[in-house]
Parts: C-alpha cells; sequence; structure tokens
C-alpha cells in the first residue's frame, strides 16, 4: 500500500488542532465575539444538513492533525478500533484480529482466557468515525428532502483540521502496516463511497478522480493480501479507469496509475495467464515511457521505466521471446547506467542497484542458455 496519502493537497493548513486544546479563556473570547446575525445563520445551516448540534470540540480527546491515539484506538495496530474485543480477564480492548495473534496481554502481561466482543465500544467508534472530521459530502445535502437529511442524522464536528478521506486514509494506513487487513479495507470502503457521491455531483472532478483511483488502488492492495485475486484485479483495474483520466503531467497520478497496471500483470503472470500479463505490462511500460520523455531529470521516473522493461522482458523470455526479451533487458541497463544520482538520492541508489543486479542476472541466464543450446 502506498505511503502517499491521496488527500495530502487538499490538506487544511497547518496549524489548526483540534479545539479540545484550546482554553476556557478562548472559548468565552469566541463566545463574546459570535455576533447575532452569525448565530441566527449558524442555526440554519445545521437545519438544512440535519447535524446534531455539537461543541467545536472533539470529544475524545483526538488531534485531528496527528491523529495521536485515544481511547478508541488500538494499542496494537495503533488505528481505530475494528471488531472492538476485550481479552479477559483484565478486559484490555483491542481490534479482534489484533490480540487474536498473543497469548498474553500486550498491556498487562495477565493470561488470555478468552476473546469477547465488545458491540457497545465498536458501535461508539462507527459513530465516532461518522462524525469526526469535516464531511464535504454534505455540502450537496441542502438539495434533498429535509425527511432524508434528518434520516441520515450526519454528526459533524465544527473545526477539525483534515477531511473525513485524510483520516480515513490514515487510520486503513497504520492498519494495514499492522497486518490487520480487514480493518484497514473497511476504512477505505467508506472513504470510496465517500468520493463516489462527491463524483456525482462535481461531474468528474480531477481532484476526485485521483483520490478515488489511488485509494481503489489501496482496495485492491488490501484484497491482494487477503488472497482474493479476483477482487484485486477489479479495484486495480477500476483505479486505472480514473486514473487514465487525468493529464499525465502529475508524476504522482503517473506513478500510481502505472503501479496499478503492473499489480494486475503481475496476477496474471503467476495465475499462469501470461499474455493477459504482458498486456498490463506494456500498458505501464508505455505510461512510464511517456513520463519520462516529459521529465527526463527526475530520477525515479527513470528507474521506474527500467523496471517496467525488466517486467516485460521476463514475460517475453517465458513466452519463448529471448532475442525480444534480451533487447527489453539490454535497454533497461542502459537506462540504468546512465543514470547518475547525486548523495541525496541515496535510497533510490540503493533501488537502482538492486534493479540492475536483477537485470544483469537474468542476461547472464540467457547467455548461458544459449550457449547451452545445441547447434
Amino acid at each position: 500500500m502506498s505511503s502517499l496519502c491521496p488527500f495530502a493537497k487538499g490538506a487544511i493548513g497547518v496549524g489548526s488542532v483540534c479545539p479540545m486544546k484550546s482554553s476556557e479563556k478562548s472559548k468565552e473570547s469566541n463566545s463574546h465575539n459570535t455576533s447575532k446575525q452569525e448565530k441566527e445563520e449558524k442555526n440554519v445551516e445545521e437545519k438544512k444538513i440535519g447535524a446534531a448540534t455539537i461543541p467545536a470540540k472533539c470529544p475524545f480527546g483526538y488531534d485531528s492533525e496527528t491523529f495521536k491515539l485515544g481511547p478508541l484506538s488500538c494499542m496494537v495496530c495503533h488505528a481505530l478500533l475494528y471488531d472492538s474485543s476485550k481479552c479477559m480477564p483484565c478486559a484490555h480492548k483491542f481490534c479482534k484480529i489484533c490480540i487474536s495473534r498473543f497469548r498474553d496481554c500486550p498491556l498487562c502481561g495477565a493470561d488470555i482466557e478468552k476473546i469477547e466482543a465488545d458491540a457497545d465500544l465498536q458501535a461508539t467508534v462507527d459513530r465516532f468515525i461518522d462524525g469526526h472530521a469535516r464531511i464535504k459530502r454534505t455540502q450537496s445535502n441542502s438539495d434533498k428532502g429535509e425527511e432524508t437529511v434528518a434520516a441520515q442524522k450526519k454528526v459533524i464536528y465544527e473545526d477539525v483540521s483534515m477531511e473525513r478521506g485524510a483520516f480515513l486514509v490514515q487510520q486503513a494506513m497504520r492498519a494495514f502496516r499492522a497486518r490487520n487487513v480487514e480493518s484497514a479495507k473497511s476504512r477505505l470502503d467508506l472513504c470510496a463511497e465517500d468520493i463516489r457521491e462527491q463524483l456525482k455531483v462535481t461531474e468528474d472532478s480531477q481532484e476526485f478522480c485521483s483520490q478515488l483511483g489511488a485509494v481503489l488502488g489501496m482496495l485492491g492492495d488490501c484484497c491482494r493480501s487477503m488472497g482474493d485475486g479476483d477482487s484485486a484485479v477489479k479495484y486495480y483495474e477500476e483505479s486505472t479507469e480514473f486514473l487514465s483520466k487525468l493529464p499525465s503531467k502529475d508524476l504522482e497520478v503517473v506513478h500510481t496509475l502505472s503501479v496499478s497496471l503492473n499489480k494486475v500483470g503481475d496476477l496474471k503472470y503467476y495465475a499462469g495467464e501470461l499474455q493477459s500479463a504482458r498486456s498490463y505490462y506494456v500498458r505501464s511500460l508505455e505510461v512510464r515511457r511517456q513520463a519520462v520523455k516529459e521529465h527526463s531529470n527526475v530520477s525515479s521516473q527513470v528507474i521506474d521505466l527500467a523496471t517496467s522493461l525488466a517486467k516485460v522482458a521476463d514475460v517475453n523470455r517465458n513466452l519463448g521471446e529471448e532475442k525480444t526479451a534480451i533487447e527489453g533487458f539490454e535497454e533497461a541497463v542502459q537506462c540504468l547506467q546512465a543514470l547518475k544520482l547525486d548523495s541525496a538520492e541515496a535510497a533510490l541508489e540503493q533501488k537502482r542497484c538492486s534493479v540492475l543486479n536483477f537485470l544483469q542476472s537474468q542476461l547472464t541466464e540467457n547467455s548461458s542458455h544459449v550457449s547451452s543450446s545445441p547447434a
């Protein structure tokens, strides 16, 4: 799963923190400064969106900019609780998947005699997720009937620094890193649903297409980790559908698009569908060739190009097209050998060397195979 948040560009400015941390003095000052007209407008707006009247603070003590751990977090995966459970007899609470890996409580060390579901706590977590952070989709609720709006009962905290999508993605990435894939997928499903609703209103906004493409790619990663290759392919293909609508000048979009194509190719490759795998690898290669033409001075794009060349060459070799495969490996080697990195690009240098070593080993293997073949 990508470590980049697709909502980073739309994040609220630095400095916004959970108003829970503001002083009572500040609250009193803000109260006196609020005019009668502003109060009336606020009341009208709340009636329009049907939102519950909630103080402008996070009641659970979360800082929405840094997402510090709070009372609704699992201390194992550091994400919000999913399938909340308590280990008995100590009653400490974790995600069910997280605590099921332990024999002793990770917090107190007590023997775990059994694990019990905590439905009430999970209901609180779900309400918290539903209401915490600015929910963009509520902006379109004014066009709906009052009964529909009231039925949704969306709770909005008035002053939160990151919007709902960034919040859900951050929680999903934490859970995924801790191998709580079901939790990650659940958060990403909510995020994708939100963006789809926005796209219905904004008519294929580039921003939302980019966000949805990235989130769908992450959902593909979740399904692949869960062993559901068919669903992973569907998510990756849908991801490429949205990302293909966007300008190729955005390098993040180009990278995410090419990676999604390669991941479908990988799944087809390991399923033995070599022709299909090659078609996806070639599409990714074309995207990366174009990126290098437009951004020849970006080292990461050159390494991506070499990686795609290697993938196409490898599948060609497995299809019996030795000459074409060797040409592809050699082109990739030339790209990497010509690439000069400075000291600030140490991580890229490590990746360059890794790909180069693989390519050279493949060329050596092909040479040995040709020399040992009968005349």
